[in-house]
């Protein structure tokens, strides 16, 4: 292309950033840094009711956290009124604009008037008559009015290339004289969202297809105005595996929640960016850095993705069973410190021991809040066995369960302290099943329970090198 592209993310801060426009922010960033192009942050806050600071930081932070970043704004429509003023006095200048005084009580009667007759039920134009002195005068009497779009009669329907979609055609008669700027002075989403992508020089409006029935009034406005008209990519919607639009009844959709659950920034990445775009129809783990240099418009597909909680959960595995060790054992750190169980002092101090539990840990979870549960028993005194652990294996065959303790008891306390590690820990415990007459798992399922308090662990002899000689041996002899 022969200019750098330009685009931008405009959420509104009316709640907190959800699936689908991370999912947007996600195809505009990529496009933009695939193209050498710009990613500008808009946020269009004029709904005051419902737009809060809390929201615009949450939004801020779920991207900072997901890894995008912008090269312009974060700027806010209302720091920008000087600008929607000033187009709309460039379309009233241009005969495209009018006031209309309907009240919104007339307005509605007007409608349901209309639909009871089965014909046009949107504005019936009545004010777009008046002349600019009856106009001007009901104004300057204090009359309460809005400024409408004149919808120009002479013109063909409105028609241009989605980037998705394809040629995309609306006859004019489906489009209504629309309000730009409401009688409270603020201005309407078609008109302002518009305004400020031509000022902004937007070169593509990438954006789910919730608004594409918007886009041929945008395109009347930019008419209006004269001004270049962006290239539009509308994204089809994200379903749930109902085939029905992604919402709270199918579980959490809000980007932050998702971290609190305990998946990774990279694989909720990964993963929508896949929802509607493929790199070669084959890869399925796609990183950053592949996005921002691989990503085109052209591998977007035009039908809806279905969420599917179960793959993005197994996606989130995979990245932590490969990312470094190094990493992980800090991520491990902290989550282990926000649950009490450790302090950064320990960490400094015990490092190789972490670092020697991190891969226990990785290759074994698919979520970061299976962390605390699994290694738990490493960071307390004792622990007590919990209710599987006692069904399945303390009260299923109790003989079993003394007669194993007691074995592995005599044949660790062999082991010395100095040669207290999972090689000498694994031969001491070598003839355990044939000891006890029992096949391996039922040998050494009570010595696990022993250890950990579950039947779910890391690996039992690297655990008990960890857990040290004298708690193992403790934890042993408490339950033999």
């Amino acid at each position: 292309m022969s200019h750098k592209p330009r685009v931008r993310f405009a959420p509104s801060p009316t709640g907190s950033l959800h699936l689908g426009g991370a999912r947007t922010a996600i195809y505009n960033w990529a496009f933009a840094r695939s193209c050498g192009g710009s990613f500008i942050l808009r946020i269009d806050d004029t709904d005051p009711e419902r737009s809060t600071p809390e929201n615009i930081a949450q939004i801020m932070r779920a991207l900072a956290w997901l890894g995008l970043d912008w090269d312009e704004g974060p700027s806010f429509q209302t720091e920008r009124a000087g600008i929607y003023t000033a187009a709309l006095k460039t379309l009233s200048e241009r005969g495209w604009a009018y006031r209309c005084f309907c009240s919104p009580a007339e307005l509605a009667a007007r409608r349901d008037a209309a639909r009871g007759r089965g014909g046009f039920s949107g504005y019936d134009r009545s004010c777009r008559a008046l002349t600019e002195e009856e106009a001007q005068a009901r104004a300057d009497a204090g009359e309460p009015f809005a400024w409408r779009l004149k919808v120009p009669d002479d013109r063909g329907p409105v028609v241009f290339e989605d980037a998705v979609r394809g040629r995309t055609e609306f006859p004019l008669d489906a489009i209504d004289d629309f309000v730009l700027v409401r009688s409270d002075g603020t201005p309407t989403y078609n008109f302002a969202s518009i305004v400020d992508d031509a000022d902004m020089a937007i070169t593509h409006v990438i954006r789910g297809d919730d608004h594409l029935s918007n886009t041929p009034k945008q395109i009347l406005v930019l008419e209006g105005l004269r001004a270049p008209v962006p290239t539009f990519a509308h994204l089809s919607m994200i379903w749930g595996p109902d085939g029905k639009k992604l919402s709270k009844r199918h579980g959490s959709t809000g980007v932050e929640e998702y971290a609190g659950q305990g998946y990774l920034p990279e694989a909720l990445l990964n993963y929508l960016a896949l929802l509607g775009w493929s790199l070669d129809g084959e890869t399925t783990l796609i990183d950053a850095e592949t996005l921002k240099s691989r990503f085109s418009l052209d591998r977007i597909s035009k039908n809806p993705a279905i969420f599917d909680f179960a793959k993005l959960t197994w996606m989130n595995g995979v990245y932590l069973r490969e990312m470094p060790v190094e990493r992980f054992t800090q991520l491990m750190a902290e989550r282990l410190q926000q649950a009490g169980l450790a302090d950064e002092a320990d960490f400094e101090v015990r490092r190789a021991w972490y670092l020697k539990l991190a891969p226990l840990v990785s290759e074994r979870i698919k979520l970061m809040t299976e962390i605390v549960p699994l290694v738990r028993f490493l960071f307390v005194e004792s622990v007590e066995p919990d209710e599987t652990a006692q069904t399945k294996v303390l009260g299923k065959d109790p003989d079993l369960v003394r007669r194993a303790l007691r074995a592995a008891l005599e044949a660790l306390e062999n082991v010395l302290e100095a040669e207290w590690d999972t090689a000498h820990i694994e031969a001491a415990l070598a003839d355990l099943p044939a000891k006890v007459d029992a096949k391996p798992r039922l040998a050494y399922q009570p010595l696990r329970v022993a250890v950990a308090g579950s039947v779910v662990s890391p690996p039992l002899n690297e655990s008990m090198e960890l857990l040290g000689r004298a708690r193992t041996l403790a934890r042993i002899r408490a339950l033999s």
